[in-house]
């Protein structure tokens, strides 16, 4: 039986693999705005305009002159001329000069001569004595500025708005909008071409016999390389046989940007995979073996130009690994930038062992107690799919260390 010859950590594997692989080789296409969210531009957005293109208040209350309401208060309100309200959506017809104000309400145009706006609460309306002109009494004062929004302040013209491989959330989604931008061009999903191996694996409609299992990892890996921003293309379960599974390999390699073989990757006779990916192109197998748990036999290679991943069969062994090797993989095809992983500090209930010099990763379930996260283990093998599905996140055990204490601060990734 053939051994692992090299075990290389997997943070040293990832970054062998992505070194192989261009950058961004996914063309771009273009896209409308409001269908955009969770892509990847393809460009750098830059603001035509300012925003906002004119001064605005963030309030209900009076435009104001700054300097009329200094030393405005309770007991020593000043007291302003009313001369107009503010249309929303339109141009103040008016200006405001000293002594004076206009009602305005939130989002509406600033009027010439104003520069602050009082809030409403802190005003009273009263008629002048002996006047028919209404009087305005203010009772807090306000700086100049206050409670405005001035012209670019949340964006200047010609600014770097969104760079490129900014995955869009919904945020930008609604700056882009309001910059009036409705289509702009991203990444074209790259295509991921899943391929199961195992005469024992059944498609998930089939009532199994004894000794056969339905595929899980198409779907699982499948449903991940959709959240990535990847493009999933199956191309079914081949037994084990190795020119047809070569054949079905050279097939995906040819019409995809990634191929993933799940199973066929451990150190067993009947394992073939490792061999079918030195044969479909140079440099091929660049790692086949990882030091971790789960995930041990994940065979990493690349074959003319494009990233051949061989992941476990077992079903948590290759959705931890799918986190660990396919996503970064998605994520460089699409050109997305660097960002943090989505993170908790939790404390842990148990021991746990580990194996010095090995990195481990476990499934953990999050409950919040006593106003902290607690991180509670899910034991359970490599095969037991709800293991993961009963999981809120994966906890790291790093290689130096022979394990964890019940009780200690531990770091969790959100999965």
């Amino acid at each position: 039986m053939p051994e692992f010859l090299t075990l290389l950590p997997p943070d040293q594997a990832r970054d062998k693999l992505l070194s192989h692989l261009s950058k961004a080789i996914v063309a771009p296409e273009p896209l409308a705005v409001d269908s955009a969210v969770g892509r990847v531009t393809a460009e750098d957005v830059v603001a035509p305009h300012p925003l906002p293109e004119f001064p605005r208040t963030t309030v209900d209350g009076y435009a104001v002159r700054a300097r009329d309401t200094f030393g405005a208060t309770d007991s020593l309100p000043t007291y302003l001329h009313l001369i107009g309200e503010v249309p929303m959506g339109d141009e103040p017809s008016f200006e405001v000069g000293a002594g004076q104000c206009a009602l305005i309400h939130t989002g509406g145009m600033l009027p010439k001569g104003a520069d602050a706006v009082v809030m409403l609460e802190y005003t009273q309306h009263i008629v002048g004595a002996g006047s028919s002109r209404p009087e305005i009494e203010i009772f807090r004062s306000v700086a100049d500025g206050e409670n405005v929004i001035r012209i670019g302040e949340d964006v200047a013209k010609d600014q770097l708005v969104i760079p490129k491989g900014t995955v869009l959330r919904p945020a930008e989604i609604g700056g882009l909008m309001a910059l009036g931008i409705t289509s702009l061009r991203v990444a074209n999903k790259p295509k991921i071409g899943l391929i199961s191996t195992g005469d024992e694996v059944i498609e998930p409609g089939q009532r199994p016999r004894p000794g056969q299992v339905r595929d899980i990892n198409s779907y699982t890996l499948g449903a991940l390389v959709e959240k990535s921003g990847g493009e999933v293309v199956r191309y079914g379960i081949f037994g084990d046989q190795f020119e047809v599974l070569k054949e079905a390999a050279a097939k995906a390699l040819n019409e995809c940007d990634v191929v993933i073989i799940t199973a066929g990757s451990s150190a067993s006779t009947r394992d073939m995979t490792a061999e079918v990916i030195r044969q479909l192109g140079e440099p091929g197998v660049l790692v086949h073996g990882i030091n971790t748990r789960p995930g041990k036999p994940t065979i990493l290679g690349v074959c003319q130009g494009k990233a051949v991943i061989g992941l476990p069969g077992n079903p948590v062994s290759a959705l931890v690994n799918g986190y660990l090797f396919v996503v970064p993989v998605v994520e460089k095809l699409l050109g997305a930038l660097p960002k943090p992983k989505a993170t908790v500090q939790a404390e842990l209930t148990v021991n746990l062992p580990s194996q010095a010099g090995r990195e481990d990763w476990w499934a953990v379930k999050l409950s919040m107690g006593g106003g902290k996260w607690i991180a509670e283990p899910i034991f359970g093998k490599s095969n037991l799919i709800f293991t993961l599905a009963a999981a809120d996140g994966l906890l790291k055990i790093h290689p130096d260390a022979t394990g964890l204490s019940a009780g200690e601060l531990v770091e969790v990734v959100l999965i």
